[in-house]
């Protein structure tokens, strides 16, 4: 990823989350915002029509010798009406979001992240 407009596909598995009987299924991530040690936030696309049109990312503040301050946000205020008119948002939780930070935190602690040369 170099830029907002960059996508990629994830292979993903709804089931480990035992909510919403999915199963395996492939979505396309575009970047939606990509400001280097800032942010990035994506918007996914899938099998369904119309699409959702909601947004994930991540702020990163520089926290001094703490490290990074990293804010987790989940934006449908944008979502397709079909979508909102359904009631189901949001459909990922709180929790689920926390989540995904302690994930992140795991995979810079092991080293995971690419480094700038």
């Amino acid at each position: 990823m170099t830029a907002a407009g960059d996508t990629f596909v994830v292979h993903m598995d709804r089931e480990a989350l035992n909510d919403y009987p999915l199963g395996r299924y492939d979505v396309t991530v575009t970047i939606t915002t990509l400001v280097p040690d800032r942010e990035i936030a994506w918007t996914v696309k899938g099998r369904i029509r119309p699409q959702v049109g909601h947004v994930y990312g991540y702020r990163l503040e520089p926290a001094g010798d703490a490290g990074t301050l990293v804010t987790s946000y989940y934006d449908w205020s944008s979502i397709h009406p079909h979508w909102r008119e359904a009631g189901i948002f949001p459909v990922v939780s709180e929790a689920a979001l926390r989540a995904t930070l302690g994930i992140l935190a795991r995979t810079v602690a092991r080293g995971y992240i690419g480094r700038r040369t």
